[in-house]
């Protein structure tokens, strides 16, 4: 268990870390929803977590897992998001956005995640979970 805390730990630091590497930059025209923000379609909400002043949403669509951190309101806080496919990929995105960051997608088949997210010093990371 602790070993597991601190790789969560890690993998939230990672992401403010390797922001300017990692990050793909918010579209200029911003999404009016989590689901659109992944691309509408098929996604839907499987899972979420509340930062307080933001919420992380964990959406699937039968092929892949995106992930949005998403603000309650515009503002200039520290925004940031990721996702890691068990033994595999890792994809992060963070940044001064306005509205959220993300999205991050991974195709997981067959596999557990880890997903998570930051706003300002407040963080979270799932266990591996959602495996299939």
């Amino acid at each position: 268990m602790r070993r597991f805390k601190q790789g969560a730990a890690l993998a939230v630091a990672t992401v403010a870390a390797l922001a300017g590497t990692l990050a793909a930059g918010s579209p200029a025209m911003a999404a009016s929803t989590p689901i659109a923000a992944c691309g509408g379609g098929s996604y839907h909400v499987i899972d979420q977590h509340d930062l307080g002043k933001a919420t992380i949403y964990l959406m699937y669509n039968g092929t892949t897992n995106c992930v949005v951190t998403w603000k309650d309101s515009p503002n200039t806080e520290w925004v940031g998001v990721y996702l890691v496919v068990q033994g595999g990929s890792y994809l992060g995105d963070a940044d001064y956005y306005s509205t959220y960051a993300g999205p991050v997608k991974l195709s997981a088949k067959g596999k557990c995640i880890e997903w998570g997210g930051v706003y300002g010093s407040i963080g979270y990371t799932s266990p591996l979970e959602h495996c299939g």
